[in-house]
């Protein structure tokens, strides 16, 4: 009878152990971003969001020339250049960027690019909380 109790128990976790792994295996999303290309044409932004939930929505981008200065009000982003060169302006301070440049671009700040490649800027933008465009600001230049 204690054997049989004991078979029992091990089945269960047995199976409670497969049901984890393959959670865990179907819920990995991995992404090669060297192959990621663009899937439409475009004049000169093109997003392509990859993943979003209630804490967080990542895109990869592609800029031809620039994207003009803007906010987001609430929420933080983070960019990591793949591609491309270009001139990054974040509030008051302006950097260049390249492949491998990575920065954060906090909540209600300012920001633009310039593309100073002759191919496009390829990043990727992971921001939080969920990003749904709402609070994007585009600044007002006098």
């Amino acid at each position: 009878k204690r054997l049989n109790m004991l078979i029992q128990k091990c089945k269960y976790i047995l199976v409670l152990f497969s049901i984890f792994i393959t959670t865990m295996v179907l819920a990995q999303h991995t992404i090669d971003l060297s192959t990621v290309q663009p899937d439409t044409a475009y004049d000169n932004i093109l997003v392509k969001k990859t993943y979003s939930d209630t804490n967080v929505t990542s895109f990869i981008i592609w800029v031809k020339h620039d994207v003009k200065s803007h906010k987001h009000l609430s929420h933080t982003e983070n960019i990591k250049i793949i591609e491309g060169t270009g001139e990054m302006t974040v509030g008051k301070e302006t950097f260049l960027i390249k492949s491998g440049d990575f920065f954060v671009v906090p909540p209600n700040t300012f920001h633009t690019v310039k593309v100073t490649s002759t191919t496009p800027l390829k990043l990727i933008s992971i921001q939080s909380p969920n990003f749904n465009g709402e609070d994007r600001i585009f600044e007002e230049k006098q």
